[in-house]
């Protein structure tokens, strides 16, 4: 009964893995649709999106069949409810990134250079998902930890991000509807470092059985 259910737990970290890959994917296209605003990338960022919330269904399953079918102790109970609550996060992610590749097409390209800390934002975020997600296969409670001092860093970017537009909309008024969607992108951003950090949360929960 054990080895089924570690099997089952395997296969769980593995699906968890590539759901991870693929919030990942859909980040680091989003942020290129930004750049080249590339209709085919833009169309490729709502496919990942579409195989992020078929991989948290079957994550899902996976989930359910554990605690149906076989007799999971303690530790693997908050695991597996850690892991539930992580892909709500995973598919969040998913939305937020096919939001962005949606709004790209309302933002002039002459505003573009502006967001030099936009691609940084982008950068960090997909670094903070990958870490998140590494942690939760690692059961390092370290590198879990260092994904929530991460999202100082994305905060700040976000916050000269901010800095950025509003001195751009004083020197441009008439791209002021135009800023405020490049604003709304790089929020987006800024929650995908928020949902990573949840991740690292659960993760901290299933090694410790304590939520931050």
């Amino acid at each position: 009964m054990r080895n089924r259910l570690d099997e089952q737990l395997e296969l769980l970290n593995t699906e968890l893995i590539r759901m991870g890959a693929l919030c990942e994917d859909g980040i680091s296209q989003a942020a290129k649709v930004l750049v080249t605003r590339d209709e085919a990338l833009r169309r490729a960022v709502d496919e990942t999106e579409q195989e992020i919330d078929r991989k948290e269904r079957e994550i899902e399953a996976i989930c359910l069949r554990l605690l149906l079918q076989q007799q999971p102790v303690a530790k693997d109970l908050r695991l597996i409810s850690a892991a539930m609550k992580m892909i709500a996060d995973m598919e969040r992610i998913g939305d937020q990134a096919s939001d962005i590749a949606e709004m790209v097409e309302h933002i002039r390209a002459e505003v573009l250079p502006g967001s030099l800390h936009i691609a940084e934002m982008a950068r960090a975020a997909v670094n903070m998902v990958t870490n998140s997600v590494d942690s939760f296969v690692r059961r390092d409670m370290d590198i879990a930890r260092a994904v929530e001092k991460a999202d100082d860093e994305v905060d700040a970017l976000f916050n000269k991000v901010k800095s950025e537009i509003i001195a751009l909309i004083a020197e441009k008024p008439e791209e002021g509807e135009t800023c405020l969607d490049l604003l709304m992108v790089a929020k987006y951003f800024e929650r995908i470092g928020d949902h990573a950090v949840n991740i690292a949360e659960w993760v901290v929960f299933s090694l410790t059985g304590e939520h931050d």
